[in-house]
């Protein structure tokens, strides 16, 4: 597969090398130079020893066999520039004292003229030789859904009886939910009992009044499209401090 998408790392597709024919380096010809070389070796052949018909076969054979890689590989490039139409891309820019940026958006479409392939990324063209990365749709997605970043334990003192709190991500555009339920020993907690504020969702002591000592798992159902549970995240211990007067 070409270098214009690569394997996902972290959720992006990395692109680091532009799909350019660059200018032969190394001692490598193109096929313009091959055929120069040729028709120099015509003109300057030694008349006394000179090539047979079989050899100059085999050398146009060889370019005409370059010729058509190198056309092979044109439209290879072209065909994956146009593929990139509807993916999130990330394209590197230059400023005129030479800053560099990067400019993320979808692919609107894929123009091919004089030569040049260039993308459309909010409203601009940009030249394919500037993509910098391809993101992967899952990795867009999943950064825009509801989470919890860290495992949570939660610690109840019925002695001492009080709110708890841990952080919530309640997603972002699309992806965002506007509401939790909150499952608790099968049980779903009462809304009024929740309270999400400033990136912190927040259970009323109330809430755990008749729990008895033990550990609970607790699950988070969010409300955003993809309908996002999570069970794995979040426990309860309930633990009195000192003995409870009935």
């Amino acid at each position: 597969m070409s270098d214009l998408i690569r394997a996902v790392t972290d959720g992006i597709l990395e692109q680091r090398k532009s799909v350019k024919q660059e200018t032969p380096v190394g001692g490598s010809l193109g096929k313009d130079a091959f055929l120069q070389l040729l028709v120099t070796q015509m003109k300057y052949q030694d008349p006394l020893n000179p090539n047979t018909d079989t050899e100059y076969i085999a050398q146009l054979a060889t370019f005409s066999q370059l010729e058509q890689l190198q056309n092979i590989g044109e439209l290879t490039s072209k065909s994956q520039a146009l593929n990139l139409v509807g993916k999130n891309v990330i394209v590197r820019t230059e400023g005129k004292n030479g800053e560099i940026d990067y400019v993320s958006g979808k692919v609107d479409y894929v123009t091919l003229q004089g030569g040049k392939t260039n993308l459309s990324i909010n409203g601009k063209l940009y030249n394919v030789d500037q993509l910098d990365s391809v993101i992967d749709e899952i990795y867009i997605i999943e950064k825009g859904l509801p989470r919890i970043e860290k495992d949570v334990e939660l610690t109840y003192d019925p002695a001492k009886p009080q709110d708890l709190s841990f952080e919530i991500f309640m997603g972002e555009g699309e992806f965002a939910a506007s509401a939790v339920a909150i499952i608790l020993d099968e049980a779903i907690i009462d809304s009024k009992f929740v309270n999400i504020k400033d990136g912190k969702l927040t259970i009323s002591k109330e809430a755990f009044a008749d729990f008895e000592e033990g550990d609970y798992p607790i699950i988070i159902a969010f409300n955003d499209p993809y309908k996002t549970i999570i069970g794995d995240k979040i426990t309860l211990k309930v633990k009195a401090s000192e003995p409870l007067t009935v």
